[in-house]
């Protein structure tokens, strides 16, 4: 578990601040991402404009528009790495564990644990961040979950029940419901209230 738990990446550049030099082809892009990031980090934040994310990288707006056609461009680049990394982080899982509860189990603990790494992550994930940016933004977050439950249904499908595929379904549902609890929570706390809290213990009881 710990070695999975190493992998989790880290998006957000600490550092994420103007850079003297003149950035190579796909530095500024990345800056840019890594800025807004962090500034989704940031307890309380207000939604985040371009103006200020302009400001914090110390470049103009029309600089940020030679990289990103929009900013719901922007958000996609964070939801693509979302994406990319849950993704990951399941299969590093389903590569190693066999179908069942404990898959299941470990699924959940690594995509929280990915999410505390990443607090802007987290509120990206809740569509937090996203409310009043384009609609399609939340369609993509809601697309993922969907993948999330379906994968986790895989996982529980073997479960010894009189009725394992539907058992198999409410909880995976129970468990994607559970997960989107933690993420809220730890978003509306200031990032004060850790997803992986109890975890152990809390899946125990639904698994």
């Amino acid at each position: 578990m710990a070695d999975q738990e190493a992998q989790s990446e880290r998006f957000s550049d600490e550092d994420a601040t103007p850079a003297r030099k003149r950035p190579r082809p796909g530095e500024r892009r990345l800056q840019i991402l890594q800025t807004l990031a962090a500034m989704l980090e940031q307890p309380g934040a207000e939604r985040v404009t371009t103006a200020s994310l302009a400001a914090k990288i110390g470049v103009s707006e029309a600089a940020l528009y030679r990289h990103f056609a929009s900013k719901a461009q922007m958000f996609e680049g964070l939801i693509d790495f979302v994406d990319q990394s849950v993704i990951g982080l399941i299969r590093q899982v389903t590569d190693r564990e066999p179908a069942g509860p404990v898959q299941a189990s470990r699924i959940v603990a690594l995509l929280l644990q990915f999410a505390e790494k990443n607090p802007g992550m987290s509120r990206v994930m809740i569509g937090d961040a996203l409310v009043l940016e384009h609609e399609r933004l939340q369609e993509r977050i809601n697309l993922l979950f969907d993948k999330i439950e379906a994968q986790l249904r895989q996982s529980l499908k073997g479960i010894e029940s009189a009725t394992p595929t539907a058992d198999a379904q409410l909880v995976a549902s129970l468990l994607v419901a559970f997960m989107q609890g933690r993420l809220q929570r730890f978003a509306r706390s200031g990032f004060k209230r850790l997803p992986s809290e109890h975890l152990q213990a809390a899946l125990a009881r639904m698994l």
